[in-house]
C-alpha cells in the first residue's frame, strides 16, 4: 500500500443521519398501491397496481422493492433515496425491470416537509434516441398515505402529468 495517501480520520466515521434524512423515515414499510398511467394522447389511462417494501440502511439511504402489475405483465423496481448534507439536496435512483434507463434523482423538499420533487433526465418515449426532463413528486398525504406523481416537461416547457399513483400502508 502506498503512504503517499493521508485520510482524514473524519473521512472514516459513520455518517449521522440529518434532520432531512429523518424526513424520509415516512416511507418505512410496506406499501400497496394503484396508479393510472397515461400511454398517449387521447388514450385511456392504463391501470396497474403493486406493492413495495422500504427499509432504511442506517438511517442515510432509503431502499424500496417493489412489484407492479398492468394486467398480465409484471415488472419489478427498486427506488434509493437519500440526503447530501453537502450540496443540501435530496438524492436517489430508480431502476425498472421493464427498461434499461437507470433514472438518477436530484430533489427538494418543500419548506413544509411534505412535498418531496424529484428531478431526472431519460429516454423521450415519443421521440427515439432524444432525451427529456422528468419530475417524480412525491406527497406525503398522512403516515399511511402518500401520492406519487409522475410528469415530463415538453419541448414548449410545459410539464405535463403522465403517471398517478396512490399508496396505502399495509
Amino acid at each position: 500500500m502506498s503512504s503517499d495517501i493521508n485520510i482524514n480520520e473524519e473521512a472514516c466515521k459513520p455518517s449521522e443521519p440529518q434532520k432531512e434524512h429523518k424526513l424520509l423515515e415516512r416511507l418505512l414499510g410496506d406499501w400497496t398501491f394503484e396508479a393510472d398511467c397515461m400511454m398517449g394522447p387521447g388514450q385511456a389511462p392504463v391501470k396497474s397496481t403493486g406493492r413495495e417494501s422500504v427499509r432504511s440502511m442506517r438511517g442515510i439511504w432509503f431502499v424500496g422493492e417493489g412489484e407492479s402489475s398492468i394486467g398480465d405483465i409484471t415488472g419489478d423496481t427498486m427506488i434509493t433515496l437519500g440526503y447530501n448534507p453537502q450540496t443540501k439536496r435530496y438524492v436517489g435512483s430508480w431502476v425498472g425491470s421493464m427498461m434499461t434507463h437507470m433514472w438518477v434523482y436530484d430533489g427538494e423538499m418543500d419548506a413544509e416537509g411534505k412535498v418531496l420533487t424529484l428531478n431526472a433526465e431519460g429516454p423521450d418515449f415519443s421521440k427515439p434516441g432524444k432525451l427529456s426532463k422528468y419530475q417524480d413528486i412525491m406527497e406525503f398525504v398522512s403516515d399511511g398515505h402518500r401520492i406519487l406523481r409522475s410528469q415530463v416537461q415538453g419541448e414548449n416547457g410545459e410539464w405535463t402529468e403522465f403517471m398517478k399513483a396512490v399508496y396505502r400502508r399495509k
